[in-house]
């Protein structure tokens, strides 16, 4: 059964403003994971540097549902490929090929894996929300690591793109999930509702 994720109960009821609010918050969730890429640990026996950009892009998805995250990533994405400097070590379209492209094009089907549990009632409750966001990101390091094998053997790309993450990953999302039925709880009894 489809539930409402915490975006939807505030969104505006009256069409042109609640357009407007869904553009505002996806290109507001963009910028985040843009800012997100910069939060990074140099891993040393791995070309992939440790980011917080799985962790936004998961986040996006509890909170905006999996239509608005899939076009906050988008946005992200074609920014990154146009040339700004979004992604970790830069901009464009080369980076898709690189050792960090299945990883930043895993975001897209994380993000609507995620969103999809979130919309199904997985935010509600700390088992539920690091469930989900474990789904995504566990999509997001497959999707990475079958890129980086390509480059640098299923061998060393398990151990240094797969391994190293997943501890990671797990450690964000529990910070996550103890705060997202917090959040949940709070937007179900706002009041406000435009």
């Amino acid at each position: 059964m489809k539930c409402a994720t915490s975006y939807s109960l505030l969104r505006p009821s009256i069409p042109l403003p609640a357009r407007l609010a869904d553009l505002l918050c996806v290109g507001v969730a963009s910028i985040c994971i843009a800012v997100s890429a910069r939060l990074q640990v140099h891993v040393p026996f791995s070309p992939v540097p440790l980011t917080f950009q799985t962790f936004a892009v998961l986040l996006t998805a509890v909170l905006l549902g999996p239509a608005r995250a899939f076009g906050a990533v988008t946005l992200y994405l074609l920014a990154g490929i146009a040339g700004l400097p979004v992604f970790a070590r830069g901009g464009g379209a080369w980076y898709l090929v690189g050792p960090t492209g299945g990883y930043l094009l895993g975001f897209l089907p994380g993000a609507l894996a995620t969103g999809m549990l979130a919309e199904r009632g997985w935010d509600r409750s700390w088992v539920g929300a690091f469930g989900a966001m474990m789904v995504g990101s566990v999509v997001i390091l497959a999707c990475g690591t079958a890129w980086l094998a390509v480059l640098v053997g299923a061998s060393s790309a398990f151990t240094a793109g797969f391994v190293p993450f997943v501890i990671g990953d797990a450690a964000k999302n529990a910070a996550a999930a103890t705060v997202l039925p917090r959040v949940r709880g709070v937007v179900e009894r706002s009041a406000f509702r435009v």
